[in-house]
C-alpha cells in the first residue's frame, strides 16, 4: 500500500468508537447487576446477571476486535508517514495487546509511537493517552480488588471501579478521533495533486 493510496479508516473509527461506548455501558449495567444479585438475590436472579453478562460479553469483544482492526491500520498509515517510527511489524501492534501482563503498559507505547508517526511535525502530546491508559489499569485494578476485597459488593469500589471505565471509555474515543484525524491530514498532504489539463504539454 502507497501513501497516495492509503486513506484513514474513518469508517472503522466510527464503528469502534461506538462499540466502546456499548461495552462500557454493557459493563456498567453488568456491574450493576452483580452488586443488586449478591446483595439482594430474591429481587435479581443469577439468570438475569447471565443474560447481561452475555450482552456484556458480545460487547466487550466487538468493541476489542474493531479496535485491533482499526489499530492495525493505523499503524500501517503511520508508517507510510514516518517510516521507522513505529516499531515492529503489524502483527506485534495486535499481539502486544492480547498478551496477559505486557498488555498493561506495552500497548500505550505503541499508541505514543501511532500518534507521533501521524503528526511528525508536530509536538509530542502524550497526555491523552497516559491519563486514557491510567484509567483503563486502575479500572481493572480496581475490579480485581472489588471482587478480592469487597466480593463485588462494596458500593465504593464498584463507583470507583466503573468511574474509571466510563472516563477510559471517553478517552478512547478520543484518542482514536485524534489518530484518525492526524492520518487523515498527513495522508493527504502526500497525495500528490493532478496537474490541470494541458499543463505539462505548455511551453
Amino acid at each position: 500500500m502507497t501513501a497516495s493510496a492509503a486513506q484513514a479508516p474513518w469508517f472503522l473509527a466510527r464503528c469502534t468508537q461506538f462499540a466502546v461506548a456499548a461495552a462500557a455501558g454493557g459493563d456498567l449495567v453488568r456491574a450493576l447487576t452483580l452488586h443488586a444479585h449478591l446483595l439482594h438475590p430474591a429481587t435479581t436472579t443469577a439468570s438475569d446477571f447471565g443474560r447481561v453478562s452475555m450482552v456484556f460479553v458480545n460487547a466487550m469483544t466487538a468493541a476489542a476486535v474493531l479496535f485491533l482492526v482499526w489499530f492495525a491500520r493505523c499503524w500501517r498509515c503511520a508508517g507510510l508517514l514516518s517510516p521507522g517510527v513505529v516499531r515492529g511489524s503489524v502483527a506485534w501492534a495486535v499481539v502486544a495487546w492480547l498478551i496477559p501482563v505486557m498488555n498493561l503498559w506495552a500497548p500505550r507505547g505503541l499508541v505514543l509511537d501511532v500518534q507521533r508517526a501521524s503528526d511528525p511535525g508536530g509536538a509530542d502530546e502524550n497526555v491523552l493517552v497516559n491519563v486514557w491508559w491510567a484509567a483503563w489499569v486502575g479500572h481493572a485494578a480496581l475490579s480485581l480488588a472489588a471482587m478480592i476485597l469487597g466480593g463485588g459488593t462494596s458500593l465504593p469500589l464498584l463507583v470507583a471501579s466503573e468511574g474509571l471505565n466510563l472516563l477510559a471509555a471517553v478517552l478512547a474515543i478520543a484518542v482514536i478521533q485524534r489518530i484518525t484525524a492526524r492520518l487523515a491530514a498527513g495522508l493527504r498532504s502526500m497525495t500528490p495533486v493532478p496537474a490541470p489539463a494541458g499543463l505539462s504539454h505548455a511551453s
